[in-house]
């Protein structure tokens, strides 16, 4: 099957999937080790609920050296490409990502869904769930603006339901042309995103490292997406 999206017809609208890989070539480090630990720390200590509850010193302290990594990397040329062709396509074009780092945004997209959440961001415990945006460092004692609950990270954590679900339901049902960019997406829910965006028709696409075998998708570019990325998207901005 050949790519066919026209940048030019208005009835194709265009969904991206963004996940660790992207961010890994930037130098951001992918979530977790082979040996399932997450920067020498359990899982379930910094990245569940109970582990927040249970320390949330720990937490804390550990979500705040994730910041203070993230101002040592840079939008890679994947990023730089994706914000380019989100500027030409606007409304047509959905970018969600797995990732919870700023790097979409610094390299220039206008709109970014974040279903698993932002590093840079603070949710109050409260039923209000404020956001607060945090550049640094979270304090023990921080407390909300607005209600003066206290503040946790703006994660999804495991055993949580990722952000904004409904809205990226809407958006897959939308889309002609679905492609997924630096994950496997083996895991759910958004393994789910190709076989549904496919099983309304749309076109689906992978490029990533390591290319596991899918009935749910129709092309692969194999490689990084640094390289493969810009390429794609010049091809649709200017095909020739």
């Amino acid at each position: 099957m050949k790519w066919t999206f026209d940048i030019h017809n208005t009835a194709q609208r265009l969904f991206v999937l963004t996940g660790a890989g992207i961010s890994a070539e930037s130098g951001v480090r992918t979530f977790r080790d082979s040996g399932g630990l997450w920067e020498d720390h359990r899982i379930e200590d910094v990245a569940t609920p109970e582990g927040f509850a249970r320390d949330s010193q720990l937490v804390i302290d550990f979500y705040n050296a994730r910041r203070l990594q993230l101002k040592a990397v840079f939008p890679n040329p994947a990023h730089l490409a994706l914000a380019r062709l989100q500027k030409q396509l606007g409304e047509r074009m959905t970018l969600v990502t797995q990732n919870v780092d700023d790097l979409h945004e610094r390299g220039g997209s206008p709109k970014v869904i974040h279903m698993h959440g932002e590093l840079l961001k603070l949710r109050c415990l409260s039923l209000a769930e404020h956001i607060v945006e945090v550049s640094e460092r979270q304090k023990m004692d921080s407390v909300c603006p607005q209600c003066g609950a206290g503040l946790r990270p703006h994660i999804t954590w495991f055993g949580e339901i990722p952000m904004q679900m409904e809205l990226i339901q809407q958006e897959l049902l939308q889309c002609s042309h679905f492609v997924y960019i630096g994950t496997s997406s083996q895991v759910y829910p958004a393994a789910g995103f190709k076989a549904f965006a496919k099983s309304r028709g749309a076109i689906v696409m992978c490029i990533n490292l390591d290319v596991e075998p899918d009935s749910h998708t129709d092309l692969v570019l194999q490689g990084k997406a640094g390289e493969v990325v810009p390429n794609w998207v010049q091809g649709i901005l200017a095909p020739g």
